[in-house]
């Protein structure tokens, strides 16, 4: 079945868990604040590591959200994703019953999925041998297990799977599960992105490829993007999570709508596996494609949550391409980069930023890019730099790509 241009898909829910607040609310007024959630990992020593910063969720207890047993069985991953969902749910007042829950599904998507478990057990492999690895193993690292625990929570048979775009994921989870919406398959998705892979591995990794910031003696003012001096992202954790619907059914329960997710586009560069296309042309093209789908011109976008991730090639080229898609435009909406302050939440970031873009559209304030002291002369546009801003706000625009070359792009509108 081809999608229904005439079905509006709408937010009833949002739900957070991050670096800056184990909800939506302590999440905005911390952005708002231009607090940084980074400061040197505690997971881990990582006294040893090129990078030793990260944005880590603290303060954290599952034991609070979920049955003990069953997050014993599960990694971090899918509980910073189970209970971004329960928020969701919570918020919508979405009642999934025996009747209704075969119009309800779920798509959260993770790039990495339980790095937690996979070091962990690979550990108990090397040192105690194959007999006493945990059954739950499988299950636990696997990236669609965060869709599959929240669907048994929730009672959703819809459409269930997870999204594999490394940090693309959650950006492209919540599309496709709008398509999902506008094709009839489902009524209602509870969607985003879930990720936790500040580990010993993910870090030596990462490291390796020298994509990480290593100003360490300074984590606050590490992740800098725009900023002439940046040198690399600074890795998060956490998941972002909202609940979709169609306009009807939304209206019809009387639900509370937060706005439209009236557009979204995915493209490839098809240029390299790590490195933006240095024209911009992928992302030109997702953003160009996410604004046509939401029926809107250019100069009526407000506001970009750019992917901006304080690397040395991301940030220039995503403000060339803002500026190929935009025009003289690219010089009166306003940018900026939320990972300055929750660190790059990988496979969540999308999730995370979509919902920073609906509570934007919800107060008309934007969170400002913090660390931009000296700008890089090729970022040249206002990224709201260092303090939050009023701003009237129709519609905005949430960028976010990954490793492979791929790009999502969404549109958010005041319905």
């Amino acid at each position: 079945m081809n999608d229904n241009a005439s079905t509006r898909v709408v937010v009833t829910g949002l739900g957070a868990v991050s670096a800056l607040g184990h909800d939506v609310p302590s999440l905005w007024t911390n952005l708002l604040a231009g607090q940084s959630g980074i400061d040197r990992v505690a997971h881990f020593d990582a006294t040893e590591y090129a990078s030793q910063i990260g944005a880590e969720v603290r303060d954290w207890d599952v034991n609070q959200h979920m049955d003990p047993k069953e997050a014993r069985r599960n990694d971090r991953y899918t509980h910073f994703g189970f209970v971004a969902a329960k928020q969701a749910v919570k918020d919508s007042g979405l009642n999934v019953t025996a009747e209704n829950g075969d119009r309800v599904g779920v798509m959260i998507g993770s790039g990495i999925g339980g790095m937690h478990t996979y070091e962990s057990q690979l550990k108990v492999l090397a040192e105690r041998g194959p007999r006493k690895v945990s059954p739950f193993t499988i299950p636990a690292l696997i990236g669609n297990m965060c869709s599959g625990l929240v669907a048994i929570e929730h009672g959703a048979r819809g459409p269930n799977f997870g999204l594999v775009s490394a940090c693309a994921s959650g950006a492209h989870a919540l599309g496709e599960a709008a398509h999902a919406i506008r094709r009839g398959d489902a009524d209602v998705m509870i969607a985003g992105g879930s990720e936790a892979a500040i580990t010993p591995f993910a870090y030596a990794s990462f490291c390796s490829m020298k994509a990480m910031s290593t100003r360490n003696d300074s984590p606050r003012t590490a992740s800098r993007p725009f900023e002439k001096n940046r040198d690399g992202f600074v890795m998060g954790e956490g998941a972002g999570v909202m609940v979709l619907e169609s306009l009807e059914h939304a209206r019809n329960r009387g639900a509370r709508i937060y706005c439209e997710l009236a557009g979204y586009a995915a493209t490839c560069d098809a240029f390299h596996i790590t490195q933006p296309d240095p024209e911009g042309k992928g992302l030109s093209l997702a953003m160009t494609r996410a604004l046509a789908a939401a029926g809107i011109k250019p100069e009526e976008i407000d506001y970009i949550n750019a992917h901006g991730t304080s690397t040395p090639y991301n940030d220039k080229f995503e403000t060339l391409a803002i500026k190929k898609v935009f025009g003289e435009h690219a010089r009166r909406l306003a940018v900026s980069s939320t990972k300055s302050m929750t660190g790059h939440l990988l496979g969540a970031a999308g999730g995370v930023e979509s919902v920073i873009c609906v509570k934007t559209l919800e107060t008309g304030m934007l969170a400002p890019t913090i660390n931009l002291v000296e700008p890089d002369p090729e970022c040249d546009l206002d990224y709201v730099p260092n303090a939050a801003r009023r701003w009237p706000v129709r519609a905005v625009l949430s960028n976010n790509l990954g490793f492979g070359g791929q790009n999502a792009s969404m549109v958010f509108r005041a319905v």
